[in-house]
């Protein structure tokens, strides 16, 4: 393998910020904001709006998560006249 071309594989933390839920996992993914994990150590924190935890193929409940106004924008622009 070449050097120095590889992104920095580490331990990162997750934050569903739909469900509250956090899990850690290794990623390549930069973030400037950490957190304190339970075992007492400071991770990266990378926030997620939608992990098993909230996503409703897992959940088996209907949750609608619209944050960037999608369905807004289809009505305004589809409506009837």
């Amino acid at each position: 393998m070449k050097k120095d071309i590889h992104p920095e594989y580490r331990d990162v933390v997750f934050y569903d910020t739909s469900s509250e839920y956090k899990f850690m996992t290794k990623s390549t993914m930069t973030t400037g904001e950490t957190i304190k994990w339970e075992d007492g150590n400071e991770y990266p924190l990378i926030k997620v709006e939608v992990s098993s935890a909230s996503h409703p193929f897992y959940t088996g409940k209907k949750l609608f998560v619209d944050t960037a106004g999608r369905v807004e924008k289809f009505n305004r622009k589809y409506r009837k006249k």
